[in-house]
């Protein structure tokens, strides 16, 4: 099975403070792997090393076996790295599907004819998330917050990734909508979508996933297949609760 994202002694932080001591894992093709640990673990900055947004200051980060840690955020997702990051950051005041188009820049770079050439990505997007066919038309910042999330995860799928990032997909949706985005990112594993998940909830993380690290204070304490960490006492102490 090849290796579709691997990183090997990743450090990164913010100015002076380091949050990522040292972060080392691998992600093959097809798989879901999940990030899990508490708040403030590193898991959001190390979703960020990988996409560019933040630059390791030592490590090497490698998608599809070719390094990208020097590369920007722009020409990492041309390389094939789409990043659904956290709190959505949907386009407020333009439509569902200018939002979804945008995410398409990188497989679709011509002007003319660009939504014509965009229409099979859209389909399988409303497909996958029918509500947002129905509101195509609608301004994103009038969506509900589930409805943005859909769109978020649904603009990154629009560049066609080899890696799929995403980070706390369901926070501060409702328990129903939370239900909706998970059954999404079960269908896309079961696609074959590459994928890499930061959760909040654990169980959650854990019902959907192929593989698992355990982030600790920017350090990984823990990895396994979900019925290992489900078994280890330390990790249902912190995070699955009894």
């Amino acid at each position: 099975m090849s290796i579709a994202l691997q990183l090997d002694g990743v450090k990164a932080g913010y100015g002076r403070a380091e949050v990522l001591h040292g972060v080392s894992l691998k992600v093959n093709q097809g798989q879901l792997v999940a990030l899990i640990g508490a708040n403030g673990a590193g898991k959001t900055t190390l979703m960020r090393a990988i996409s560019g947004m933040v630059r390791p200051t030592s490590g090497s980060v490698k998608l599809s076996n070719r390094e990208i840690q020097a590369e920007t955020a722009p020409r990492i997702v041309r390389l094939g790295l789409a990043h659904c990051p956290e709190g959505r950051r949907v386009f407020a005041p333009l439509s569902v599907e200018d939002n979804l188009l945008l995410g398409a820049y990188r497989s679709l770079p011509g002007f003319f004819g660009y939504k014509k050439q965009a229409a099979p990505a859209l389909a399988r997007i409303y497909e996958l998330f029918p509500r947002l066919k129905e509101r195509r038309t609608q301004t994103a910042g009038t969506l509900s917050g589930g409805e943005q999330q859909m769109l978020a995860i649904g603009r990154a799928l629009m560049s066609d990734p080899t890696v799929l990032l995403l980070d706390e997909p369901s926070m501060g949706l409702a328990p129903v909508m939370v239900d909706v985005v998970v059954d999404a990112i079960r269908t896309l594993s079961a696609q074959g979508v590459t994928m890499v998940l930061v959760e909040q909830f654990a169980q959650t993380a854990l019902s959907v996933a192929n593989y698992v690290y355990v982030i600790e204070r920017g350090s990984v304490a823990l990895e396994g297949k979900p019925e290992e960490i489900r078994t280890n006492k330390a990790v249902v102490d912190a995070y699955l609760g009894t």
